[in-house]
């Protein structure tokens, strides 16, 4: 089970691989499935789409009678099929105070029903399913990949947690020690994973997005079974959440099985409107420094406050995603000046998700070669970033940008697991089916000036935090540290 948005890795637009830096870099920058290529730089860069190639063309939605939206695509060839459940509830819906809870009841979530006390995981196990789970800031996802013949159990799975969750005091409290236990093997023992919260929490000053989707540790401690079944019964009805359902498989029959086993899920409650605290107009530039004796490769990395794919104005998270395309891989602008013609990195790149509710953080990095200051790594890359602010984008170099990014769309096309992500990471959102068939429409239409648009306007210091991460020696035996 994964947690955190900002720590993990999550695609959002979904359909290709996360970005090839190192794991702690990738899965720090959060970058989106759908808008990164693996295609090597050495390759041609890929050919155009048609004008009218859409995402997954065949898959339908439909809401049943308690609430419930429904979303099957109908793709590839193999007889297996994927199930997910999207709940509308996040880490930034959680009540101040009890930062952690969307986290920990995806945990018990596993525990058992009345029907069945000690869950479905060894049955699914037995037929050679797997199943997992994660939660990030807007919303909580279960999965399911089975055989196609298998898929109305686990529909009665699903069905069955979602009204019928049993928890006993005494292994609520087990899981609470897994989590924290967790916390410290992902966040504590890991320094790039504490210089990324502690960015977010500096970045949102007032957002709930600066607390961690893990929870802090004297929040997470005082968690209850009480406090989990409490937010079981407001957020986890049929009302809240959509089930996607893609692989081969026919809609007339998923529609038919999702009437009989989703239908009779009761409501048990009316979520209400996902209404938060927002920004101010930053003040200034911040920054963050991190030495820690653990950390095997000092890096700089900067996160810019700008917005998601909900907030933005029209056509500006395809122009962001088109700018992070530019940046990035080993012929993006970072990697070609900082590392290639500069030799003063060893790898540079940027990561833009738009997939969020309120805001996604638009961030750049670069690891040093030995011998480099992070003063001379840093003036590096502002010098880029100037470049890319008041000059222009070739119609050549933005033209291969948006074909790396939509390379990954068709990649995705045959996998039922990424496009079962992607459809429902939307949903999850509040958009429409469309939005997610038409994303390739809209990044072919992003131009050279909407690019210089939003990086005039969001890669501006004052919206920015930046980190830098240093290791230090660790002292020999019996030397003193300083204070």
């Amino acid at each position: 089970m994964t947690a955190m948005r900002f720590h993990l890795a999550r695609s959002a637009a979904a359909l290709a691989s996360a970005l090839a830096v190192s794991a702690a870099l990738a899965a720090a920058l959060a970058v989106p499935a759908f808008a990164q290529s693996s295609a090597s730089p050495l390759q041609a860069a890929p050919a155009p789409l048609p004008a009218d190639f859409r995402i997954a063309p065949k898959a339908e939605s439909f809401t049943l009678d308690n609430g419930l939206q429904v979303i099957v695509i109908p793709s590839g060839s193999a007889p297996v099929v994927t199930q997910m459940v999207w709940y509308r509830v996040g880490a930034a819906d959680e009540a101040p105070g009890q930062s952690g809870i969307a986290h920990f009841l995806e945990h018990l979530m596993f525990h058992g029903t009345k029907s069945k006390p000690r869950g479905y995981s060894q049955e699914l196990a037995a037929l050679g399913g797997v199943e997992n789970a994660f939660t990030t800031a807007d919303y909580t996802a279960y999965y399911q990949s089975v055989a196609k013949q298998n898929l109305p159990l686990v529909m009665r799975y699903e069905a069955d947690r979602m009204q019928n969750l049993v928890l006993e005091e005494k292994r609520v409290n087990a899981e609470r020690d897994v989590v924290l236990e967790e916390r410290r093997m992902r966040i504590e023992n890991e320094p790039s994973s504490r210089l990324g919260e502690a960015m977010n929490a500096v970045l949102y000053l007032n957002h709930p997005y600066r607390a961690p989707v893990i929870g802090w540790p004297s929040e997470i401690e005082a968690l209850r079974r009480e406090t989990a079944l409490a937010f079981y019964d407001r957020f986890y009805t049929p009302n809240n959440a959509t089930v996607v359902i893609a692989g081969d498989v026919d809609p007339a029959a998923v529609k038919a099985q999702a009437e009989e086993i989703y239908g009779p899920v009761k409501r048990r409650a009316e979520p209400p409107p996902r209404v938060r605290p927002q920004e101010p107009e930053p003040p200034a530039p911040r920054r963050l420094d991190l030495t820690d004796a653990r950390a095997g490769q000092p890096y700089l990395r900067r996160n810019y406050l700008a917005p998601s794919v909900v907030t933005a104005a029209p056509g500006e998270a395809a122009a962001l995603q088109v700018l992070a395309s530019v940046l990035s891989g080993e012929t993006g602008r970072l990697y070609r000046a900082l590392v290639t013609e500069q030799g003063k990195a060893a790898m540079a790149g940027a990561g833009y998700d738009p997939d969020a509710l309120d805001y996604s953080p638009f961030a750049v990095y670069a690891v040093p070669r030995a011998g480099v200051t992070m003063t001379d790594l840093e003036a590096a890359m502002d010098a880029v970033l100037a470049d890319i602010r008041d000059g222009t984008v070739p119609e050549e170099e933005l033209a291969r940008a948006k074909r790396r990014l939509l390379a990954g769309a068709v990649y995705g096309q045959d996998d039922p697991g990424t496009l079962a992500r992607a459809f429902g990471e939307a949903a999850a959102l509040g958009r429409p089916i469309s939005e997610v068939q038409d994303w390739p429409g809209r990044i072919a239409a992003v131009q050279a000036a909407d690019v210089r648009t939003v990086a005039r306007t969001y890669l501006q210091p004052p919206r920015s935090v930046t980190g830098i991460l240093t290791s230090a020696p660790v002292p020999a035996a019996g030397e003193a540290k300083q204070p």
